[in-house]
């Protein structure tokens, strides 16, 4: 009995000391996700298929929902788009915390970038359900400025002040732009920039911080799971709701 608590202390010294010497990047993360089948959302496939039920769906490829259906309406899929979200990432989090002891040091990069892969296509969804265009460039991927913008919503959800204010600033500038895509804005030479950057190296920090309490909750293999669970929709659901009331806000719904 006390070689298997001296092993599981020594797995989980390990484990901190692992991830503490290999400091997680924001970009890195996003890059991760960003790799991953499907997080580059197709605006008009998305809208068509979200407000199918509603009827009208298939004007959205050049309308913002505004324009067709009602806030009622509009909040609900905004909703849907959360639930659905925070409950798939968290069923695969719980998934990632079974095999406990050093099994982690794959699980917790891994659980990192399926979190932000889940949050990035969610945040591409409900930017446009809100009214935002297209995030993608003409070759339909997520370029310098999408992945700028992606940096700013995570930010909101983690309620960095001036991601807030930047994105307010940034809908302003898409509202009036609204026929062109994000990436034709050149938005990266615009004012705002500097602060993606400065918000990207604090969410490294964040991240790395996270990691250290990922790799305690999969140390004990089953408790893993549900603690790992429970710390991923505690977080999740939440960051998802800062950024929908943010983005509910914006200038783009008027």
């Amino acid at each position: 009995m006390q070689y298997g608590i001296n092993q599981i202390l020594l797995t989980y010294y390990y484990n901190l000391f692992y991830i503490m010497a290999n400091v997680i990047s924001w970009e890195g993360v996003m890059k991760g996700a960003l790799n991953m089948p499907g997080v580059k959302v197709d605006r008009a496939q998305f809208l068509a298929s979200a407000f199918c039920p509603y009827g009208n769906a298939d004007s959205l490829s050049d309308k913002r929902p505004s324009e067709i259906f009602s806030n009622q309406i509009i909040e609900k899929v905004a909703k849907g788009v959360v639930n659905n979200h925070s409950n798939k990432v968290t069923a695969i989090s719980a998934v990632a915390g079974i095999p406990g002891g050093l099994a982690m040091l794959g699980t917790v990069p891994a659980d990192l970038v399926q979190y932000y892969w889940h949050f990035l296509v969610m945040a591409q969804k409900l930017a446009y359900v809100y009214g935002w265009p297209d995030l993608r460039d003409e070759n339909n991927n997520i370029g310098e400025e999408g992945q700028a913008i992606m940096t700013m919503f995570v930010g909101v959800g983690f309620g960095v002040n001036e991601a807030s204010a930047a994105t307010r600033e940034l809908a302003k500038m898409a509202a009036e732009h609204w026929a062109k895509k994000i990436p034709q804005m050149a938005l990266t030479k615009t004012f705002w920039y500097p602060i993606v950057k400065k918000i990207a190296s604090w969410l490294g920090v964040k991240l790395t911080k996270d990691s250290m309490g990922k790799a305690v909750s999969k140390v004990i293999p089953l408790i893993g799971a549900a603690v790992s669970g429970t710390l991923t929709y505690a977080t999740f659901k939440p960051m998802a709701n800062k950024l929908k009331k943010e983005l509910s806000q914006t200038a783009l719904l008027r």
